[in-house]
Formats: C-alpha cells, structure tokens, sequence
C-alpha cells in the first residue's frame, strides 16, 4: 500500500530517528507531541508537529484516538509507532487499517500472538523453537502459581506475560519469598500493561542475552540479520547492547538464526522484528520472546551491516520486497552501544529530573549518537530518563569499546547526575574488554565501578570550583581588585565543605587558589564558550562548565560535579526531621501506601510506592518508629523533596 506522509507515534530520539531516514526517502512527516515535549526537538524536525494532549503518557502517547486524530488533521496516511508506547499494540494497529492508514509494523495478528509471553511460548514450542522449561498455564491463582514454581525449583523467574523491559519481573531464590513476589511482580504488571498475567520459567544463571535481527516482507520472505549480545543489564533493562555477540560461531550463529525465522513464519510475521534467546556456557540457547518492532539497539545491527532498517520497514510497509537474499547479508566489524541515561548510579541508579542545562554530544567517523534532547531542554517525571544511545563501530571488538569509551567521556551533559562516569569505567573494565559478560555481570563487577559510590571530591575538584565561581563573580579573568589578597568563599560539592581563597592574577592569567592548607596555581590559558582550557606546571587540561542558580556545574574529565557557594548563605539550623521522614526522591505517582498513623515500623521497612520514569519505586523507613503524620495519598502526584510521611523515632 503506497502513503505519502508519515506520522510518528512517539518522542525522543527515536522519534528523531525515524523522521530523519522518511525525510531522506522522500516522505512527509509529522510529530506528535504532549504538553511536556511542547518545545521538544522531535517536533521541530519533522515537517509538522501536532499536540495530542496533557504529560502523561495515557492521555498522550497511550492513547490511541489522539493519534489517529493527529493523523486525520495532519493528513497523514502512515504511522510509524517506534518502540514502546503504541508499538505492539494490535487494537491500535487494527483501528490504522480501519481508518486507512498504514501502520508500520508487523500485522495485527503477530503482535497478539507475540505480545503475551504465554501465548508465545506456546506456539514456540509448537513450532519446535527451544524454550525454558517453566509454566504458561491459565490458572494464575497465586497458591496454583507459587506451588508451580516450587516444583519448577529455584531459582525460578517470575514474568509478566504482557510485560518488556524488566517491569513486572522477578528472580526467586527461596520459597518463602514466592507469594510475595508473586503480588508484586502482578500489581507492577497491572500498573505498566494493564495485565496481571504471569509466566514462571526456570531461572538460566549468567547466561548471555542474544537477540536476532529478522525481517519479513510481504511476499513471504524472511531473513535475519545477525544477532545481537544484550547481556550486560540491570533490574532486566540493558545496558550495553553489541554486534556481533563476542562467543558467536558461523555454526550457531546459522542454528539460532534459523530458529528466529522459524519464529517469525510461525505468526505470518512481516516487518521488522527481533526474536530474543538466552544462551548458556553449553552453547544450549531457549526462546525468551519476541518484540514486534524496532528494538533501541537496532544501530548496532545498523553499523556493521550497513543496512538502514528504518528504510526497510517503510518499503516493506509499502509493499517492496526485501532488497538482499540471506546469503547476501554480511557482517562487518564489530558496534557497541550504551544508553546514556539521566539517574544517580551513587544512589541506587535513582532517575533525575530537571533541566539540562549543557548537552553537547561528542562527534567522530566511528563514533554515532541518537538523541532527542538538547540544551536548555528538561527530563521530567513522565518518560524515561534516557539522554542519548552512544554508539561506536570498530574493525574489532577492543577498538569499538575505545572509541566508544572516549566518545562517552567526551559528551558534555550538565545540570543532571547522569552515568556518563559510570559507563565510562564499564567499557574500560578488563572483564568486559575480554568479552566475559553475562547478565549478571554487573552483580559480579559492582565492587569494581566505583561511581556506585559516592564521589569524593580532591582538593584540586575545589580549586577548580574556587576557580570558577570566582570568574563567575567577576566580568573579566584579569586583574580584579576584589579578589586581591584573596577572596574567601564556603563551598561545598555533595555533603562535602572546603574553605577556598581565591586570588586574582598580579601578572599574566595565574590564579592562586588555597583550599584549606594546600595552594594551587592555575593558568587560564583561553575560554570559548563554556569550555576553559588551563595549565598547571605546565600540564594543559580542558573542562567543560556552566552556572546556573548560584551553583557552578563542571566536568573535569570525571563526571559531572556541582559546587555550591555558601558564603553568604543564612546558616541552617539542626534538622533532625530529615532523618526521620520520607520525602519524595523524584516527581512521580504515589501508587501505594503502606502504613496509616500510629503504626509501628522499623529501619529499612517498605512504606511506599513511587512510580516514575515508568518504573515502581519502594520508599523505606529511615528509622524505626511510629508512623506519626502521613501527608499524602494513593494517586497524588508528587513533587521532588515534598514531605510525604514523618516517623516518631523510638527512644
């Protein structure tokens, strides 16, 4: 079916993505966008941009009638969903075909048969494709299900049949935790799918995640495009995604993908599609699922390729037949990807929100980003935090991961915590270098990154931060008399407090800076724009800095750092009331309450749950005691830091 103009049903960089491949084959485009993604850089890409309703994602990007509203105003007789929101939904892609709009994906039929993992795992097995041993049956009375994963045996997972990305998930390692995972794992599914519906399978310990590439035309062609290592995750969502998988042979690399085109002609599929597989040290590989759409990862398989995939799935939307054979496809080079995401891998990976105030990814001809964001732009409380996909392409693995690892660092993103440090360390980690990854690599290696922790700031992190508040203050980095014998200031970067004096030059741009006991002497050497190039005996370095709210964010080559001045800062009082409340980590939505006033609970209890970013959030007890004032309810939305429960300490 031929079209003319296509909308794409979704945000971000993907959004991005896909309008840039239409525009290049000659497409018209058309964004859509909600209250919070008004001023978004998806929306100034395409041709047009059409509002679709309030932040959140039910009544915008989940909503079906909106967009096909959007299509009947725009005149737009394609959808392209991306991945996530209404990509595998098949009432969604039946009302396009109802309405005479192409949807870009695979037929309604596939996406049902292949959006629950039970009906999935049936045909599966039907079709002959290894699976998990486990159980997808239709009584799902919790007692039925924990007494089936019992005699599954442990450690045994517990799985949203209609779930993806690790939501509604759950790894059981002892009986007596089944029943309780069991109710979480339904009530997180219930709150992310609208499902309650669970599958258990056999637990495969550190096996490896690998992910075939397939596509389907319409004629009855079907090929896969190699295959893809997903191993290395946390809380099931990926973190680092490569091509082609490190411990692939050309003989089972032919076996399993087979196995994904037997999977796809099972459904009639058409389109693009990646058919997921968990690989054990045996070289023995099950079926874990099939997503019907473009998968997050996909530049990978781009890259040593050479394939634009997006351009696939419009011409075989079109009608055309899949432009190479199977024995044409070849696989050049090795590509990796990580997902630079805006949380705080110090504080158990919690998300960010906020404003971004520098964002300048890092360039290169091996180096590619996909983005959705820029500067002066805002990560708020109703979608993923994720910044932009890092991906690199090398002649081999070792290569890839360096040039990868030096594009991370060399991406500017102030004003929110991020894992840019984190990512950094993982890709340089000898483990991971050696291609020894599995998905319980990072239990394994946790010890090892040390931006889980804490950073602690040098002396030299507050010189630098003396440095720059100081030319903050001042219009000019020359002589200034206010800052002569020294000007002495109160910082602090996180819970840490330094003395700095600063001192203007007398002669040439060498800055005397006293951090405590200890002297500095920096050369400011030039500024352009918000990068300043210093010396320190004679050792030249850059940094990357910006102001914002009486705070100086810089980059010094580890991470992002914010140092606050608090010279003049009204000294606060004692505030022992931070130590037994609760405040909201984040903005979200309250889902559940735990506890009432007057009940006794103790350090380290469960109390709340918080949903952001498309994630459950448990809210502990910061003590033990009795639950004194509870400020707020079930399906209140939430603002960072407001109070939501105050504990009475036991004595």
């Amino acid at each position: 079916m031929s079209f003319t103009k296509v909308l794409i049903a979704n945000r971000g960089e993907i959004a991005c993505r896909v309008i840039r491949t239409a525009k290049q084959l000659g497409y018209r485009t058309v964004a859509v966008y909600s209250d919070a993604d008004a001023n978004a850089p998806h929306t100034r890409l395409a041709d047009e941009a059409v509002h679709i309703g309030p932040s959140t994602v039910s009544a915008s990007y989940l909503n079906p009638q909106a967009i096909l509203d959007a299509c009947a105003r725009s005149g737009a007789d394609a959808v392209h969903p991306g991945y996530g929101f209404m990509s595998e939904n098949e009432d969604f892609a039946t009302a396009c075909a109802e309405k005479g709009v192409v949807f870009i994906g695979p037929p309604p039929k596939a996406i049902y048969d292949m959006g629950s993992k039970r009906n999935a795992k049936i045909m599966m097995i039907k079709a002959g494709v290894p699976c998990v041993p486990g159980y997808e049956g239709e009584n799902q009375d919790e007692e039925y299900l924990a007494a089936e994963a019992a005699e599954i045996g442990m450690p045994v997972m517990i799985k949203a049949s209609a779930g993806g990305g690790g939501r509604g998930m759950r790894c059981v390692t002892h009986e007596d935790e089944l029943l309780a995972a069991i109710r979480t794992a339904r009530s997180e599914a219930l709150n992310a799918f609208g499902s309650g519906e669970l599958i258990l399978e056999k637990a495969v310990i550190n096996p490896r995640h690998v992910e075939f590439q397939i596509f389907a035309d319409q004629h009855g062609n079907c090929l896969y495009l190699g295959e893809r290592d997903c191993s290395i995750q946390r809380r099931h969502q990926k973190v680092v995604e490569e091509a082609p998988c490190p411990v692939m042979t050309p003989e089972l690399r032919q076996r399993m993908g087979e196995a994904a085109v037997a999977a796809a002609k099972a459904v009639n599929y058409v389109g693009a599609g990646t058919v997921e597989f968990l690989l054990d040290a045996s070289g023995e590989f099950y079926f874990l699922e099939m997503n019907t759409r473009l998968q997050v990862e996909h530049p990978v398989t781009e890259l040593i390729t050479g394939l634009d995939l997006v351009a696939w799935q419009l011409k075989i939307a079109a009608g055309e037949k899949l432009p190479i054979t199977q024995d044409q496809v070849q696989l050049n080079g090795h590509a990796i990807e990580v997902r630079l995401y805006a949380e705080d891998p110090s504080h158990n990976y919690l998300p960010q929100t906020g404003p971004i105030l520098s964002w300048q990814p890092a360039t290169g001809t091996q180096v590619r980003i996909d983005d959705g964001v820029c500067t002066g732009g805002e990560v708020s409380p109703f979608y993923d935090p994720m910044i932009a996909k890092v991906i690199a392409w090398g002649s081999t693995r070792t290569e890839a991961a360096r040039v990868l690892a030096r594009a991370v660092e060399d991406s500017v993103l102030l004003g929110l915590n991020n894992n840019k440090s984190y990512l950094s360390q993982l890709l340089r980690h000898t483990a991971f270098i050696a291609g020894d990854t599995h998905t319980g690599f990072l239990a394994q290696h946790d010890a090892d990154l040390t931006t889980v922790r804490p950073y602690v700031a040098t002396p030299f992190d507050f010189a630098l931060a003396g440095l720059l508040t100081g030319l903050q203050s001042t219009p000019s980095q020359r002589l200034q008399t206010a800052f002569l014998p020294g000007k002495v200031m109160h910082l602090a970067i996180g819970e840490q407090k330094q003395i700095v004096q600063v001192s203007a030059p007398v002669h040439g741009d060498v800055w005397q800076i006293m951090v405590g006991e200890t002297g500095f002497a920096i050369n400011i050497l030039e500024t352009v724009g918000t990068r300043l190039c210093y010396a320190v005996d004679g050792h030249r370095r850059g940094l990357d800095y910006v102001y914002s709210d009486g705070s100086v964010y810089f980059d010094a080559g580890n991470g992002q750092l914010i140092a606050r001045d608090d010279t003049h800062a009204p000294p606060k009082a004692a505030n022992a009331a931070s130590q037994n409340q609760i405040n909201a980590p984040m903005d979200g939505l309250l889902v559940k309450v735990f506890a009432e006033v007057g009940n006794t609970v103790t350090v380290g209890q469960t109390l709340m749950l918080l949903e952001a970013m498309k994630i459950e959030h448990p809210l502990k007890a910061p003590c033990s005691g009795v639950v004194q004032e509870i400020h707020v309810s079930e399906k209140m939305q939430l603002k960072k830091r407001q109070v939501m429960l105050v504990i009475a300490p036991a004595d």
